[in-house]
């Protein structure tokens, strides 16, 4: 085994999928403590999400918010920073796009509308994830208080303008937006049977295809991960680490910010407050188990969103608590999985040597 196929893996392959299996055994004994038959449960979350066209719809709803949370995690951890923020990052960027959404005239063309307004989320996406990039840069703040603060600062701000500016009365939503960017972007696929799957989800992919392109065959990709590996060998090679903390913090906070679009244009067609739902701290799970690369990310954000919509699946006959129980009980699977893998492998290789 080569090393670079012994790297694949130690981070990318294995962990995941002894994390599925430790879920698995997990959610079959909690199943079983509430009298009910695992396989007939299992038949039912996978009936009530992949097995129908509405089900897989909410599926893919879900998953393309948190894949860009994810993404936005896992591109500050690949540059040794902690973003706790993406849940404010996520609702301003939903705001900064349904703000502009609503400053455009009605009849303005898809073609203009659709990348005004996804810049506008990027933007202030990005606005608020550069706050704590530059005070890592400057006065050496941890970035995990700075966004852990501006979660509650960001939604505080976004809720007092729009519950004394800009609510529906008896609300807490703005009003509809009527521009070209919903008419492009709302339109649900035909074949999912009216669910909230819309057309955000090809943005998001090609959003993480831009991430893994800038990660892995960019020059600044490059810095980025020599930085998060470590800074101090990084500043000795001529790598200015504290422009690329801003710099890395600015476009996690746009790929959260992105999310908001989904939601805000994509199925609303209104910004709402409270509309984030804890996805921006579930795109941390997502970054981890997705191992911080974006292909990992998108098939995690599939898993934990069939998680989520499985819950209302299954519902019925155990309480949908139980799927967050299993989020966590992945979360600290894969955690453990990492080095217990490596020892595992690197045990085998040893035997593997010494074998006559």
């Amino acid at each position: 085994m080569n090393t670079r196929t012994r790297v694949l893996l130690e981070e990318s392959v294995l962990p995941p999928l002894v994390a599925l299996v430790v879920a698995l055994v997990a959610g079959d004994l909690l199943i079983m403590a509430y009298g009910q038959a695992p396989g007939v449960v299992w038949r039912a979350l996978l009936e009530g999400t992949w097995g129908n066209s509405y089900g897989f719809g909410q599926v893919l709803y879900k998953a393309t918010t948190l894949a860009c949370t994810g993404l936005a995690v896992a591109v500050g951890l690949r540059a040794g920073l902690f973003n706790i923020g993406a849940e404010g990052q996520l609702a301003a960027g939903g705001f900064g796009a349904g703000l502009v959404g609503l400053m455009l005239p009605a009849g303005t063309p898809a073609l203009i509308a659709v990348p005004l307004c996804v810049l506008a989320a990027l933007a202030a996406g990005g606005a608020v994830g550069s706050v704590p990039g530059i005070l890592r840069a400057r006065f050496g703040a941890h970035e995990v208080i700075v966004t852990i603060m501006l979660n509650f600062i960001v939604l505080a701000l976004l809720n007092y303008f729009v519950s004394a500016k800009l609510h529906v009365p008896e609300t807490l939503h703005t009003p509809e937006i009527h521009a070209g960017a919903v008419a492009r972007l709302s339109g649900t696929f035909d074949a999912f049977h009216g669910s909230a799957a819309n057309w955000t989800i090809v943005i998001v992919l090609l959003a993480a295809a831009f991430v893994w392109g800038f990660l892995f065959r960019t020059r600044a990709g490059y810095e980025l991960r020599a930085v998060g590996l470590q800074s101090d060998a990084a500043e000795y090679a001529g790598i200015r680490a504290g422009r690329v903390w801003f710099s890395a913090m600015a476009m996690s906070g746009a790929l959260a910010g992105l999310g908001g679009i989904n939601f805000v244009l994509g199925y609303k067609n209104y910004y709402e407050d409270g509309f984030t739902g804890g996805a921006g701290f579930l795109g941390i799970a997502v970054a981890l188990i997705g191992r911080n690369n974006p292909v990992g990310v998108l098939l995690a954000a599939l898993f934990f969103a069939t998680l989520s919509q499985g819950g209302l699946a299954i519902n019925a006959m155990v309480p949908k608590q139980m799927v967050e129980v299993l989020q966590g009980i992945v979360i600290l699977a894969v955690a453990t999985a990492v080095p217990e893998v490596r020892r595992l492998l690197r045990s085998a290789m040893s035997r593997r040597k010494a074998a006559p």
